[in-house]
């Protein structure tokens, strides 16, 4: 005979690994592997696979078709053109005769002048034009290569702008993960306390209540790792979508150190940044406009040909033909005084767009001096996280003695745990916002991409 009571925990035990195995691998499945990426890596493949980059890559393309559309205002145009017409008009009638060379004599004879019998002419007419003095033309065509050197310096430092999410992004995911570890310390030393009010109670040497105060400790900091591990999965799921990826992005510790210049050099990489060029090249192209309205007081002088053939019977015949060549000069010598007004109107945009180049180089200057001082407040704070941290170790080596001697209430050993915790996390904080100031001076100094050593697999664009 068998036992059911011996067999029944073996079954129970056998059906809940069944269990976990279900749970384990449907966990597995519903959760996609994390792309395990360092700091550089990220950033690289952001600028590959960002899709605001992407659209950027679309703009500058954009604007240097419009040099090619520029340009054709100073090329010859040609045109082809098929007419067909059937009329008894005199006047039409005699015309599409003599362009078919058919004209006789007979033609001349007053009913047939009077009264011509309908008619067909299938014309076919070849024609070339090209501009020869045409100063808007070639203004437009240097204001179209000024604005794609614009808009790739803007691509430049949209890319800059990505790296430097993209740094904040990662930085954060690797704090939320430092916070885990945090998290989890601070449960074993909880644990750790709860061990030892459970042993001062079983000595009848301390209180229920400890045991009851230490669980509540241990089940908080099971709580706060619960949602270490949630910002941790959430911020690598936000660093995938901001590298253009559906899947999570795994950090690693590493340190990504980045040169810390002086101030002095950080300002003068900051006159070179991508946004101060790219304003540079407006104002120089604000300038343009302005020559581009005095231009519109100038005449335009162009050649045209043409070559035509005219047929009564089919398209493209040939009965008749003749060509044509001629030049023409066109000057427009009052318009109601609106190219007074458009040479004022860019007059006072040059005016706007010099202030607004002064303002950003300010402005510029005043985000370099900002970052900077912030990098040395974060040096300064990490020191003192760094020893804030040494004393919460050292006050709760302290308390959890006294405790186990009966010298300190179980009140005073939870709270110098918590001050420890909080130590820890803070200088946790304060160790990322140094790594976050170092890059963002890197960043507002124009020279993020070159201390990440970051590259763009796109070819052609504007460093």
């Amino acid at each position: 005979m068998i036992n059911n009571n011996k067999c029944r925990p073996w079954i129970i035990a056998g059906a809940q690994a069944v269990l976990f195995i279900l749970l384990l691998a449907f966990s597995c499945q519903a959760a996609p592997p994390a792309v395990v990426l360092t700091l550089p890596q990220a950033v690289d493949m952001a600028l590959n696979g960002n899709d605001q980059l992407l659209a950027g890559r679309q703009e500058v393309a954009a604007s240097q078709a419009a040099i090619g559309v520029a340009r054709s205002n100073l090329l010859p145009h040609i045109k082809v053109k098929e007419r067909y017409m059937r009329t008894n008009n005199p006047t039409y009638g005699f015309m599409a005769k003599l362009n078919q060379q058919r004209f006789t004599g007979q033609d001349f004879a007053l009913p047939s002048l009077n009264s011509p019998d309908p008619i067909n002419d299938f014309q076919t007419s070849i024609g070339l034009s090209m501009p020869i003095f045409a100063p808007k033309a070639y203004l437009g065509l240097d204001m179209s290569k000024i604005a794609s050197q614009a808009a790739g310096r803007d691509l430049q430092r949209r890319k800059e702008t990505i790296a430097m999410r993209v740094v904040t992004s990662y930085l954060q995911a690797k704090t939320a993960k430092a916070y885990i570890k945090v998290a989890q310390q601070g449960v074993k030393d909880a644990e750790e306390h709860l061990r030892l009010a459970r042993i001062r109670y079983k000595n009848k040497l301390g209180l229920y209540s400890d045991i009851l105060r230490a669980t509540t400790a241990v089940k908080n900091m099971e709580q706060i790792e619960i949602t270490a591990n949630k910002n941790y999965r959430v911020a690598c799921r936000a660093l995938g979508l901001l590298l253009g990826l559906t899947k999570p992005v795994a950090v690693v510790r590493e340190d990504f150190p980045v040169q810390l210049r002086s101030i002095a050099s950080c300002q003068a990489s900051a006159a070179h940044r991508q946004d101060v060029k790219a304003m540079e090249l407006r104002y120089k192209n604000a300038r343009k406009n302005l020559r581009l309205a005095k231009a519109s007081m100038l005449p335009v002088l162009g050649v045209s040909s043409s070559y035509q053939m005219n047929d009564h019977n089919k398209p493209f015949g040939s009965e008749g033909h003749s060509w044509m060549l001629g030049a023409g000069l066109k000057w427009d010598l009052f318009d109601g005084s609106r190219r007074s007004y458009e040479k004022t109107k860019a007059l006072h945009q040059v005016q706007a767009a010099a202030k607004y180049l002064a303002g950003l180089k300010k402005a510029v200057s005043f985000q370099v001096f900002r970052a900077y001082e912030t990098v040395n407040e974060a040096g300064k704070n990490v020191g003192l996280a760094e020893e804030a941290l040494k004393s919460a170790l050292e006050g709760q080596r302290l308390v959890n003695l006294r405790y186990e001697n009966s010298l300190s209430p179980m009140v005073d050993l939870l709270d110098s745990q918590i001050s420890l915790d909080q130590s820890r996390a803070n200088l946790v904080a304060r160790q990322n916002e140094r790594q976050l100031a170092i890059l963002n001076l890197s960043y507002e100094s124009g020279m993020i991409l070159k201390d990440l050593h970051a590259h763009s697999e796109s070819a052609g664009e504007k460093k």
